[in-house]
């Protein structure tokens, strides 16, 4: 690719599975970010709904 090395890279730690320079690397990106989306979705769909006060006729 333009831009960037061709060379051989020695990942470690968390860049080992994100990053940018090898296919899996960035599919482990784009399976992370839809993991993401999908927590936040079904975290608001399934939140319970607050109920409103009860109101007493006095």
């Amino acid at each position: 690719m333009a831009g960037h090395d061709s060379g051989t890279h020695q990942f470690t730690g968390i860049q080992k599975y994100f990053n940018a320079y090898t296919l899996t690397g960035r599919r482990n990106c784009v399976l992370a970010t839809y993991a993401g989306i999908a927590t936040l979705i079904l975290f608001f769909k399934l939140k319970p709904k607050k109920q409103p006060k009860a109101v007493t006729a006095s």
